[in-house]
């Protein structure tokens, strides 16, 4: 072959020719998607993390795949994102799963269950651990697909109005708690109230609930709860290593090119990664603001911890007993997440608990 032959051939550009476009930018279609999401604009990691995601895919398809991303109520309001991926309102959400545990505690997996993975276990199980195959299993029901696209770490235990000492101060406690974990209080006698992230500091401010949790100081702080509820609680046994899912309706999903699908499930593991370590950069300046502004911070008790933890495992246990998908995924999350702390204790405890009493500070 002659080589300017072999330059025609193969689109490679010299002395100003045009160098070829991507081939899945030559091949692909144009499709444009809508994304709601459960989190209002204010909250940048959050909603940050679907722009992200958003804007992973445009980039990787030269604008061929399309996502436009709409905050909380703009569309839906924010804890109806899957109900609207499902009846194909939209083809994408992006939400907490465990909001939606009153259709089935199932949905809790796959964001945090009580006393579950931190945040490399919980992903670990998702991505590799079977996690995955089992969630999308159960989604299916619900006409939708999960992707793994966000993480928060482990989250705070709340802020309170007054101080929590024994598991007796839980009685009557009107605590706004996101998704199942709320039963497990209500055991021990707290009043769970499921309140959208927006809708929360009005109800602190006016005594509506006693308590609150979100998720950590950077976004606890951007909406205020500590001007009024001065007590803040570690940690949130609840959220250990929150997961968030992007939803995407089934029959979409099936209808896309392979391309895509593999671009979509990438710019949503990059969207994960970038949470986390947004997450890193900012909560610790945000915890000194808080503190230097009075918030009081305290450990759970002993108490406390003990008898949530046996609430929860009661809880679990129930309902395994009765509902064979809950079973399912609480069996695969267990194996992994068992494995997961005999190997932590070894080595990842023992130094991070080292370097956390010698670069105090």
């Amino acid at each position: 072959m002659k080589r300017r032959d072999f330059i025609k051939a193969t689109g490679i550009g010299v002395a100003g020719a045009a160098v070829a476009a991507p081939a899945i930018a030559q091949s692909a279609p144009e499709i444009k998607w809508r994304m709601t999401c459960s989190w209002p604009k204010s909250l940048d990691t959050l909603y940050g993390a679907v722009e992200v995601m958003a804007k992973a895919v445009a980039e990787a398809t030269d604008n061929k795949f399309q996502i436009q991303v709409f905050a909380a109520g703009e569309i839906v309001p924010g804890l109806q994102a899957l109900d609207a991926v499902q009846n194909g309102t939209v083809e994408m959400g992006h939400t907490a799963s465990y909001y939606y545990f009153g259709k089935d505690p199932t949905f809790g997996f796959g964001t945090s269950v009580s006393f579950g993975p931190n945040q490399r276990l919980n992903q670990g199980w998702y991505t590799l651990g079977g996690g995955k195959e089992v969630l999308n299993e159960f989604y299916k029901n619900y006409n939708a697909i999960s992707l793994l696209a966000g993480n928060t770490g482990c989250q705070m235990g709340g802020w309170f109005r007054k101080e929590i000492k024994t598991v007796s101060d839980l009685s009557g406690l009107k605590f706004r708690i996101g998704g199942f974990p709320g039963r497990v209080l209500q055991k021990l006698g707290a009043v769970p109230q499921q309140i959208a992230g927006g809708d929360i500091y009005p109800a602190l401010e006016k005594g509506t609930i006693d308590a609150a949790e979100w998720v950590g100081p950077y976004d606890d702080e951007k909406l205020g709860f500590y001007k009024v509820a001065p007590h803040y609680y570690y940690p949130g046994w609840w959220e250990g290593g929150t997961m968030l899912l992007a939803f995407v309706n089934l029959d979409k999903w099936n209808a896309l090119p392979k391309q895509y699908q593999s671009v979509l499930e990438q710019a949503g593991h990059y969207a994960n990664t970038w949470m986390m370590a947004k997450y890193d950069l900012l909560n610790p300046p945000a915890l000194r603001r808080l503190l230097a502004n009075g918030t009081k911070l305290h450990g759970f008790s002993p108490e406390i911890m003990e008898a949530c933890f046996k609430s929860a495992k009661e809880l679990h246990d129930e309902i395994a007993t009765t509902n064979a998908s809950f079973k399912k995924v609480y069996d695969s999350m267990n194996t992994f997440t068992n494995n997961g702390y005999q190997w932590f204790q070894v080595a990842e405890l023992g130094y991070d608990s080292f370097m956390a009493r010698h670069l105090r500070g």
